[in-house]
Order: structure tokens, then C-alpha cells, then sequence
């Protein structure tokens, strides 16, 4: 018979951008299943509010990228963000602190809050394995567990005295092990017999702006190749205008049929995608579709982040896979042509070459089921038996 719940009255929460609102919320919806009752408060998106989550600041104040001068010009309101909520945290004290990624924020955070006796919990480790290993350090001192995505990743963290818990991605839970590419198709106007190239250049404005005007340079260069070649563009809401100032620039407005939203039904629907690296590029996967992974940034975040990293990948069904199953393409190298002959090659194969096509699949199946886990279940399973040490 397992022991009842340990006591867990109150949760102070920390998630930065749509994707931590998205695991917090799934982490919430557990935890009140769980314990019952318990009050959840600090920084936190819409779908956290959908879970009865006070936020005292909306996730997006945390939402910045790289270097420079994004990074610059909202560091000294972020950290009087951190240092409002820790006054407001020692005055009165949750049961619990969990950092939902955003490390960069929550690390010093939880290091403080760990050293005036309240437990932390930091959900999804930091990348330490690909750059930036000096973080274990600060994770050490800062958090009494980790919740992580990646089944590597607790191992790792062992042999650095972390105490930590693999708990599956939940993107594996929530995209299916097949999709409908047909019924995709029909929902974006597309035909069947349709070559489709999706295009992802990120989701934050940093990204778009690097990205976007090069990945439109490689889509003109495809089209001249291949005029039948119908490509799909997800603007992430809040930004499509500046796609669409991109598509106007490149010459291609009218020619990529930019949709609000909607990634996975794109990523559903193509045939191929080139995508910045990131989540998304796990998502990709996680849909089995052949993808080009490309970046870019500015010069000082290139310079900092090239000096600080440990693999030759950075592309993640790459770094899970421990090889180049998909080609990258970074900074210099992410030209409009290098692009367009590596997405045009993905395309070729559909007609001559599928038995490569189904390899990828394959290893893409594979991926997919070492991340499918009742992720929520998992996470509180994890708080429950902490709070019981």
C-alpha cells in the first residue's frame, strides 16, 4: 500500500514563454489531482490561469532570447521581477518552488529560496549536456530535484550529486504515433499529391528576424527548382507581421501560404520542413517528418554560445539519435542555397528515393517511444515521494 500524499499547501511557480505555460499547466493539472486544495501562485501564462494558477506577472516578461540587446535593454526590469517575487516568497513561504525551465531566472532564484528552507523542484534540465556544463554547478546548490524530459538526462545529473527523474516529454503523449496527413491537407486547401515544404523560423522576434528573411531566399530558390512546390509558413500569433514584411522583401508574399498558428496541422501536412533549431525541431520529429535544421543569431550570442559548447549537434532528434540523422546548418552556413539544395533533396526522395525516407521514420518511431510517458503523473509521483524524504 502506497503512503498518503505528503502535505502540500502551497506551490510557487515560475514558467518563462508559451512552452513552460504549457508544461506548467500539465504539471498543475497532476499536482491538484494529487493534493487537492493547494493554491499555485507567481509568473505563469494563460494556460496555467485555465488550472486556477495566480499570476502576480504574465509569463512573457521573461520571454527574451541570446544576447545583445534585447537582453540588455529588459535585464534590469527582469531582475526587479526576481527580486519582487523572492521578497514576496520569504515574507510568507510556499511548500514548494518549481522553476519550469527558464534557467537563466530561475536557478538564482531557487538558490536562494533553497537556502532559506524552502524545498525547489527545477522542471526540464537545463541543456548542461550540449553547452554551458558550468550550470551543474549552480543547479547543485540551487534545486533538490530535477524533473527531466530526456531519459539521459538523470544519469547525468547523478554523477554531479543532482537528484533527479525522467518523466517523459509530453509532446510524445500528445502528438500521435500516426497522423492523417490527408485530412491535415484538406484543413490548409492542400492536395493529396501536393510536394509541401514547411517552413519554421522560430518563434520568438529575435528568431524571425535572422531567420525568416533567409529561410524566404531558400523557399524562392526551391521554387525556381521545383515551380509546383507548395510551401506553408505557422506565424506565431503577434508576429506575422514581420513575416510577412519578410515574404514581401524576398519576393515571395503570395507564394508561402502563411497560417496564424496551427504548427502541428503544417507539420502534419508537409512532406518536408526547414526549421529553426529548438522545441519545434523535436516536434518535427515527433510528426516523423525529414526536416533542415538551420540558425542564426547575433554575432556576440554566436561567439558566446560556440565557446561554450560540448556537442557537434545542436538540432535535438540529433542529439537524441547521437548523430547527424538530419543535416544543420548554422549561422555562416545557413545560406538561402546551402537550405534550398538540402530541403529539395528531402523533397527528391519522396519520388525516388522513399526507402530513405522510411529509415528516418523509423529511427523518428523509435524516438518517439522513449518519450511517451504519463509526464504529469510521473512529475507528481516525484514531488510526492521528495516531500516524503
Amino acid at each position: 500500500m502506497s503512503p498518503p500524499a505528503a502535505a502540500l499547501r502551497s506551490l510557487a511557480m515560475v514558467a518563462g514563454e508559451a512552452s513552460g505555460d504549457m508544461l506548467a499547466a500539465l504539471l498543475l493539472q497532476a499536482v491538484q489531482q494529487r493534493w487537492a486544495g493547494v493554491s499555485a501562485f507567481g509568473i505563469g501564462g494563460p494556460r496555467m490561469a485555465e488550472q486556477g494558477f495566480e499570476a502576480w506577472w504574465p509569463h512573457h516578461k521573461l520571454a527574451v532570447h541570446g544576447l545583445g540587446w534585447d537582453v540588455l535593454m529588459r535585464y534590469r526590469e527582469i531582475v526587479g521581477i526576481r527580486k519582487q517575487l523572492f521578497a514576496r516568497l520569504e515574507k510568507n513561504p510556499p511548500s514548494l518552488f518549481i522553476g519550469v525551465d527558464a534557467p537563466d531566472f530561475n536557478l538564482e532564484l531557487e538558490a536562494k529560496l533553497r537556502a532559506r528552507g524552502v524545498k525547489t523542484i527545477h522542471f526540464v534540465c537545463p541543456s548542461v549536456w550540449a553547452w554551458r556544463a558550468e550550470r551543474l554547478l549552480t543547479m547543485r546548490r540551487s534545486v533538490d530535484h530535477v524533473l527531466c524530459l530526456f531519459p539521459f538526462e538523470p544519469a547525468l545529473l547523478a554523477q554531479h550529486g543532482i537528484a533527479a527523474t525522467y518523466v517523459g516529454h509530453p509532446m510524445a503523449q500528445v502528438i500521435p504515433m500516426r497522423v492523417d496527413r490527408q485530412a491535415a491537407r484538406q484543413r490548409l486547401g492542400l492536395q493529396p499529391e501536393d510536394d509541401v515544404l514547411a517552413l519554421l523560423p522560430g518563434s520568438r522576434r529575435s528568431e524571425i528576424s535572422h531567420l525568416a528573411p533567409v529561410f524566404f531566399q531558400a523557399a524562392a530558390r526551391i521554387a525556381k527548382a521545383r515551380p509546383k512546390v507548395k510551401f506553408l509558413l505557422p506565424a506565431v500569433p503577434g508576429l506575422e507581421a514581420l513575416i510577412n514584411q519578410a515574404a514581401q522583401d524576398s519576393g515571395m508574399a503570395g507564394r508561402v501560404q502563411i497560417v496564424s498558428g496551427q504548427s502541428h496541422t503544417v507539420l502534419a501536412a508537409c512532406d518536408a520542413t526547414l526549421i529553426a533549431s529548438g522545441t519545434a525541431t523535436l516536434e518535427a520529429a515527433l510528426f516523423k517528418r525529414p526536416m533542415v535544421i538551420a540558425y542564426r543569431m547575433g554575432s556576440l550570442s554566436w561567439y558566446w554560445m560556440r565557446r561554450k559548447r560540448l556537442q557537434a549537434w545542436v538540432g535535438l532528434p540529433n542529439i537524441l539519435s547521437g548523430e547527424f540523422v538530419v543535416p544543420e546548418f548554422l549561422q555562416d552556413q545557413a545560406t538561402p542555397q546551402a537550405l534550398a539544395e538540402a530541403s529539395l533533396h528531402w523533397l527528391d526522395c519522396k519520388a525516388s528515393a522513399p526507402s530513405v525516407l522510411h529509415q528516418l521514420e523509423t529511427r523518428f518511431d523509435a524516438l518517439h517511444e522513449s518519450l511517451r510517458r504519463d509526464t504529469g503523473a510521473l512529475a507528481a509521483q516525484a514531488i510526492d515521494n521528495m516531500l516524503h524524504a
